[in-house]
């Protein structure tokens, strides 16, 4: 069947598609999108999850010729009536079978796994109406955190505050893919998942929020009372580093350039030279937490309009904001104007909170 709903049709859509023909050698062959990130993506953001954690209940074949949804029959109606952009052919499979058991007979069918990098560099640089979408996902992240922390109370248990964060994460019609605290006492963890502890009187929070099939990520820092001066030097050395990571984000370069040249900052800041090696150090950001993370040999080119969410980190300090490549300038999206901030080379970044 044929989608109709009341749903705008993106704008954007005819430039995703065309940007996927282009990696296409012949006109009639066509590409089968399967992953979380590339059907969000190509879907304008549709929630084509049951689980946070499942594969899709959708996938996308897509080429000159063809433009087609299949999902699960038992997944069709929400779809269609909810989720889906209008215009689009609908195919439903079983509950029971393979979403790729629909693809019989397609001449030059190539499967997304097979040219992953390439998928992935179509959907690098934003489009303007998922653009927006972003920023606005972006800001009130960055807003709902300054208002829960505001009132931090270091009574509070870790799980305390996780559960208030999700719940105003879901509130803002998003998911809370990732919600961690590391309160007083477990600071040195890199992944503080949420315990029972106390956060005590200095704590860590780190959110990454879904909506639109878009991630904003971001980590904030609270204290009650003056902060003591070594806290405040860790955290200047931080942003340092940071500030080096940012300052190579250039288009034409790769992600793998822009790791050395960061890691190579936590030396030049008195870290120990091998810091970099105990946590990722972000990467690409999108349609996935990472996209892709970036690694010594990550390849992926930097484009124009494409976001990034650095995280470099040292035992007691880290930063972590989702920022845009726009032209020359590096422009952050979760930063709020109502949180402390400091500006490194003319980029206002977020210092501790002091409640």
């Amino acid at each position: 069947m044929t989608v109709n709903t009341t749903s705008e049709i993106s704008a954007d859509r005819a430039l995703k598609r065309e940007r996927l023909c282009s990696l296409l050698r012949a006109e009639d062959s066509s590409v089968w999108l399967s992953s979380p990130a590339a059907v969000a993506w190509y879907l304008d953001g549709a929630r084509i999850h049951t689980s946070l954690v499942g594969p899709p209940v959708a996938g996308v074949l897509v080429g000159r010729d063809v433009e087609q949804v299949v999902s699960f029959s038992n997944e069709a109606d929400r779809l269609a009536a909810e989720e889906l952009p209008a215009g689009l052919e609908l195919r439903t499979v079983p509950w029971h079978a393979p979403l790729e058991s629909a693809l019989v007979d397609i001449p030059g069918l190539r499967r997304e796994v097979d040219m992953e990098p390439e998928v992935r560099a179509a959907r690098a640089a934003l489009l303007p109406r998922e653009l927006a979408r972003f920023e606005q996902l972006c800001a009130e992240t960055a807003a709902l955190l300054t208002t829960h922390l505001r009132t931090f109370s270091s009574r509070r248990t870790e799980r305390q505050l996780a559960a208030e964060i999700s719940a105003g994460i879901v509130e803002l019609g998003a998911d809370p893919v990732v919600v961690m605290i590391a309160g007083a006492t477990r600071l040195t963890y890199r992944h503080p998942l949420p315990t029972d502890a106390p956060v005590g009187d200095r704590a860590m929070i780190v959110v990454c929020a879904r909506r639109h099939g878009l991630i904003a990520n971001l980590t904030r820092w609270v204290r009650v009372g003056a902060p003591h001066p070594e806290d405040l030097e860790r955290e200047r050395r931080i942003l340092a580093v940071e500030a080096a990571y940012l300052g190579a984000t250039r288009q034409g370069r790769t992600l793998d350039q822009v790791l050395r040249e960061g890691a190579a900052a936590y030396a030049e800041n008195d870290f120990d030279a091998e810091e970099w090696q105990n946590h990722h150090q972000g990467g690409a950001a999108g349609y996935a937490g990472r996209d892709p993370r970036a690694a010594p040999e990550t390849p992926d080119m930097i484009q124009d309009q494409q976001a990034f969410a650095w995280n470099p980190s040292a035992p007691g300090a880290k930063v972590e904001d989702t920022v845009l490549l726009d032209g020359a300038e590096i422009r952050p999206l979760t930063v709020d104007p109502s949180w402390p901030s400091v500006t490194v080379n003319g980029i206002p970044r977020p210092v501790t909170l002091e409640v």
